[in-house]
């Protein structure tokens, strides 16, 4: 049975939905694993488990599992979802939204090209989940990506591939090299040493010119005339039945004076001396997808020192079908003792593959090329915004001295900040990406869930460069977009007359640990369970106030109006006590590696009047700007050239203007 049956409450039913023309379920075999559907003796279509065939995903990382029937026309017959981690709370989604989405696509021919985008309106469209298209771009693939696996090993899609892997005929190594079932070449000494010459490097140390460097062979291993001929029984077994009937074991084999795998492999997870080629595309050959093998039995192979199988999935965009390059980074020294390295390169075409222009294939594309391909234009606009703070933040001095510029830059950004990328763009950084991010290093770090998020992916790049410039604040203070629905709507309530509340100093160091506290709780609840985490994680009311715009149940409405009811009377009340996410970017804010906010040596002692306006109470009743809390607004160096406000730049503008009148008396007695 399959897994998503098993655990269903009523698999009788799951299947039923999923294949309504079929009166029994034979059982789940074959590669990749599905089960025949029958009606009386004929076969109508095969039941089967994403997460069987392609170990599908979800956004969150964690097993998706969807159950899905095509027919032998290859259609999609129905789909049910019986297993999903998805952070549809930090969305505003429900679970009814994802089952809907997926039950969609019955009817649907897994061959026709389907784009998953908003508010779709044409054929070969898929309306996204609302506030989870990125959930909705990984369903997709995992639908129609296992469909298809399974509907080619079947048949339906007009038979396999070009390649025939599955039959076999004895053959010695000889015998494969001249069928071109395995590919192998040789390179001398002389040949290495004359490509290094050419880049201005030598071989070190060096040898005689006729003397092996390298012999290197590659083949399909996953073809059986291929495995089963140079693989012991219990390697081609490992081979035959663990992985996917597409995915592609690729053999290398190498002797010689150079190792095609190095040694830093161990540590980095790439080999770094070897990659394959196919098409337009490079792909690394990773520590996880290598499978080390002890001998070779074919009769007539060489005795190579070096046996590797690599593991390369279909949904990794590697075909079997098509020719790859394999390249190895052979490398010598410079004159100032440089590295200096050349490319060997070793062709490999199995009998029967065809190029992708031959095959009228493309290249399968990474999910989130797809996804960033159709943000273009919101991504242009980001670029553009943070191209802009980082000028005016690098141009500070010239700025602030004008408290006009300041005031109209700085309500701008803020207005830009909350409107285009928090209630259009939703991209509100939350403590929920703390979370994932830490999770992911713990289970298995894959940098393809995060780049499904554009926008997000692009903002967290640019906060972690800029801690190094200017603390936790550019984010807090300028790119959060309900830190900056706080500071306007304040601004507004003191333009109204709403009277502020300052708290005492002593009062304010004793509620600042909260939002640490809170951090901390979460954090440590992740640790057990990223579930309750995230439910947890309500306590931030970004989701309320920015991703949903107050579309949500009433209470979560009550608690979001309620903090900013707070923020009314003190500037940046969530901020300046409750936000786990500031207190996150807090920790590191002493890696701070420049100090430019100016500060004179009369400030805090006894001046206050930064301290004094500080929307979050981050300067010291001695002068000191707190890096864990400053939101780099900015407002204390405006403070600091106004010869209007300052006294240390009034006593100077009065001593100026003193010497100014000095010289004007003195020119009118002479």
């Amino acid at each position: 049975m399959l897994p998503g049956l098993a655990s269903a409450a009523d698999p009788a039913r799951v299947w039923r939905d999923v294949m309504p023309a079929a009166d029994r379920l034979g059982p789940v075999e074959g590669t990749p694993p599905a089960a025949a559907a029958r009606s009386g003796n004929e076969i109508v279509g095969y039941v089967f488990s994403t997460r069987d065939v392609g170990d599908a995903k979800g956004y969150s990382g964690k097993t998706l599992d969807i159950v899905v029937g095509i027919d032998m026309a290859g259609r999609i017959t129905g789909a049910r979802l019986v297993e999903q981690h998805e952070p549809i709370g930090a969305t505003g989604s429900t679970v009814e939204d994802l089952e809907n989405f997926v039950s969609a696509y019955a009817g649907r021919g897994i061959l026709e090209p389907l784009s998953v985008v908003r508010h779709a309106d044409g054929p070969g469209e898929v309306d996204a989940i609302s506030g989870a298209t990125v959930t909705s771009l990984v369903f997709n693939q995992a639908i129609l990506g296992t469909a298809r696996a399974v509907a080619r090993s079947r048949g339906l899609l007009g038979g396999a591939g070009s390649v025939d892997l599955a039959g076999f005929e004895a053959m010695d190594w000889p015998a494969l090299v001249a069928a071109g079932w395995i590919a192998e070449r040789s390179f001398t000494v002389g040949e290495i040493e004359e490509r290094l010459e050419e880049r201005g490097g030598e071989l070190v140390p060096p040898g005689d010119a006729d003397d092996l460097f390298l012999d290197v062979a590659t083949g399909l291993a996953s073809a059986a005339r291929v495995g089963r001929n140079i693989l012991e029984r219990e390697d081609w077994r490992r081979v035959a039945a663990e992985f996917g009937a597409r995915d592609a074991v690729i053999f290398v084999a190498a002797r010689g004076r150079w190792s095609v795998k190095g040694t830093a492999w161990r540590k980095t997870g790439v080999f770094d001396r070897l990659r394959l080629i196919q098409d337009d595309r490079t792909f690394e050959l990773q520590a996880e997808n290598h499978l080390p093998i002890e001998e070779l039995v074919a009769q007539g192979a060489p005795e190579f020192r070096e046996l590797a199988l690599f593991v390369m999935p279909e949904q990794a965009g590697f075909s079997a079908d098509r020719p790859w390059r394999l390249q190895v980074l052979a490398e010598g020294r410079g004159a100032a003792g440089e590295t200096v390295d050349t490319v060997l390169e070793l062709a490999y075409a199995p009998p029967g593959a065809k190029s992708a222009a031959e095959s009228g294939a493309e290249p399968p594309v990474p999910l989130w090329h797809e996804v960033w391909r159709q943000r273009w234009l919101d991504i242009a606009i980001l670029l553009t915004a943070l191209t802009v703070l980082t000028g005016l933040l690098f141009a500070q001095d010239t700025v602030v001295r004008s408290r006009v510029l300041h005031r109209r830059l700085r309500l701008g950004f803020l207005v830009f900040t909350l409107v285009w990328l928090g209630w259009y763009a939703t991209a509100q950084l939350s403590v929920v990406n703390v979370l994932t991010f830490g999770n992911a290093l713990r289970t298995g770090f894959r940098w393809d869930f995060f780049l499904l998020e554009p926008l997000i992916f692009i903002l967290w790049s640019y906060v972690a460069a800029a801690l190094l410039f200017w603390g936790r604040g550019v984010f807090c203070g300028w790119l959060c977009p309900f830190g900056a629905l706080q500071e306007l709507s304040n601004m507004l309530a003191r333009r109204v007359g709403i009277r502020q509340i300052e708290l005492p100093f002593a009062l304010h160091e004793r509620l600042r640990p909260i939002k640490f506290l809170i951090f901390l709780g979460l954090f440590a609840l992740a640790l057990g369970s990223m579930d309750k985490a995230l439910v947890a994680a309500e306590v931030e009311p970004f989701k309320t106030a920015i991703v949903l715009q107050f579309w949500r149940a009433w209470p979560f409405v009550l608690y979001a109006v309620a903090i900013l009811t707070a923020g009314l009377f003190i500037q940046r009340f969530f901020c300046r006590y409750m936000c786990p996410l500031g207190a996150a970017l807090a920790l590191p804010a002493r890696l701070r590696q420049f100090e430019w906010l100016r500060r004179h040596r009369q400030c805090g002692q006894p001046c206050q009047i930064c301290a004094v306006g500080c929307p979050v109470g981050a300067i010291q009743p001695r002068g000191d700007i707190h890096p864990g809390e400053c939101i780099y607004c900015l407002a204390c160096q405006v403070n600091y050239h106004d010869d209007q406000l300052c006294p240390v730049m009034i006593d100077r503008r009065k001593r100026r203007e003193g010497r100014r009148a000095a010289v004007e008396k003195a020119r009118a007695e002479s």
